[in-house]
């Protein structure tokens, strides 16, 4: 947000609220699925957002457009195919907010048809797919800790050692490329333009046209 005021903190506290929540909801559900009950015992596989909320991370989102949330803890050693459900494991978060968005956006239509939308009602509907959007493209990035880099961590069958350096160093060159790409007009990371084009040919498709 360029501007930290009520009507914009109305606008997209529910977005990003229900964004993290269910990102981190499916990790911890499609882990338990898979056999690991360590998410679960954390009393994380709860769509109660004060489960997942990193309080930090929260206000980093809300103050410089990017943050985080408390990460899903999962053992390894429970899964059935390691290798194969960590994949699975990572990706459901990112996939989660996808759907969210598709949803919001068939919501909104569906709205659009009975009542009159307008105003902070309409904001916050679009924040819920433009923001929902951007959760599922930034942690597609395949940099650690992205969810994104364990796809391709995992298909490479490194070994435990090099995965844990590359997640160390990758870690800083991500936070580094955030700072870098926030305070400079480098735009190493050009998401807001690709939230945008997923946001605008989704309501096209769906006839809505206020972009």
């Amino acid at each position: 947000m360029s501007s930290l005021n009520l009507e914009s903190i109305i606008t997209v506290l529910p977005a990003i609220l229900i964004g993290l929540t269910f990102h981190e909801y499916m990790h911890a559900k499609v882990a338990h699925l898979l056999g690991d009950d360590t998410a679960y015992l954390d009393g994380r596989v709860t769509v109660n957002p004060l489960k997942h909320i990193d309080w930090i991370g929260f206000v980093f989102i809300l103050i410089a457009g990017f943050g985080w949330a408390k990460p899903v803890s999962f053992n390894p050693e429970k899964l059935k195919n390691p290798c194969r459900d960590e994949m699975l494991i990572a990706v459901a978060g990112p996939v989660s907010n996808f759907i969210l968005a598709i949803v919001f956006a068939v919501l909104l239509k569906i709205a659009m048809l009975f009542i009159s939308v307008e105003g902070i009602l309409m904001s916050m509907m679009l924040a819920c797919i433009y923001i929902n959007f951007g959760l599922f493209i930034f942690n597609m990035i395949p940099v650690p800790p992205l969810d994104g880099s364990h796809l391709i961590l995992k298909s490479l069958k490194l070994s435990k050692d090099l995965e844990r350096n590359i997640f160390k160093y990758g870690s800083l060159a991500l936070f580094a490329i955030v700072i870098i790409d926030s305070q400079t007009q480098l735009n190493l990371l050009p998401i807001g333009k690709a939230m945008k084009f997923l946001t605008s040919a989704t309501l096209n498709l769906l006839g809505i046209h206020i972009l």
